[in-house]
């Protein structure tokens, strides 16, 4: 467990690392980069580079935090990944429904799979359950989030690469945007995050706006429309 620099959590919480390219938003994965740089450093977490590794020793840290954090899950990983057991998943959702004071932000991009898996579930109310979405191309990751219960549910549009003006977030509590950054980001268009924030007000989906990106997202910074956007759900 350690703080995080993301703006819209507050810990990280990597029990498992590693993972896969599954579609265009992944091209220039941060995760990727960052556990290659962490093996040649020789850090034990990171043997495998980016292979899918499950640290079964990180699995109870969160019922050690005696003060309520809010807990991205998985920042180095996509949960739902093919190569992690079910019974591995439905044993960190035990873990975090019994670390009740504490909320957890589980992201993924296998949409498909996280259905399957809890279709017939319900997700503890102490647990967002997200999907990321770039452009057009992987707009039906929302039906299977759609199908799923959960109490709060969420969008990442980042890194936002095209328009998704035809998407529907009547069932999303939240949505989160933000352009590629690093030193190979691709440009978001300015029309397709406020095609996003018209559907949030047309939805009454809290808003989000993390960054602009580029190679210098600091400089660019995450002003849209002359104010800040820093919507969350309330835990």
């Amino acid at each position: 467990m350690s703080n995080t620099k993301i703006e819209w959590s507050e810990y990280t919480w990597n029990p498992i690392t590693g993972c896969d390219k599954v579609s265009s938003g992944c091209k220039n994965c941060y995760a990727e980069r960052m556990a290659k740089r962490l093996k040649a450093m020789k850090n034990r977490r990171y043997v495998n580079g980016f292979d899918v590794t499950i640290h079964e020793d990180l699995f109870n840290v969160p019922l050690k935090l005696r003060q309520p954090k809010l807990i991205f899950v998985c920042s180095m990983s996509d949960l739902f990944h093919e190569d992690i057991p079910a019974e591995t998943i439905y044993k960190l959702f035990d873990i975090m429904e019994k670390a009740s004071i504490h909320t957890f932000q589980v992201l993924t991009k296998r949409a498909e799979r996280l259905q399957l898996l809890f279709d017939d579930r319900q997700i503890p109310d102490n647990i967002w359950v997200g999907i990321s979405i770039e452009n057009d191309s992987v707009l039906n990751r929302i039906e299977h989030l759609n199908a799923i219960n959960a109490n709060t549910k969420f969008v990442s549009f980042e890194p936002l690469l095209g328009s998704v003006k035809d998407i529907d977030l009547s069932d999303v509590a939240w949505a989160i945007v933000g352009g590629e950054s690093g030193p190979h980001s691709r440009p978001m268009k300015e029309q397709w995050v406020l095609e996003v924030l018209q559907k949030c007000q047309e939805s009454e989906t809290l808003f989000y706006f993390k960054q602009w990106g580029g190679f210098n997202k600091k400089k660019n910074g995450r002003i849209l429309n002359g104010r800040i956007y820093d919507n969350m759900p309330q835990r």
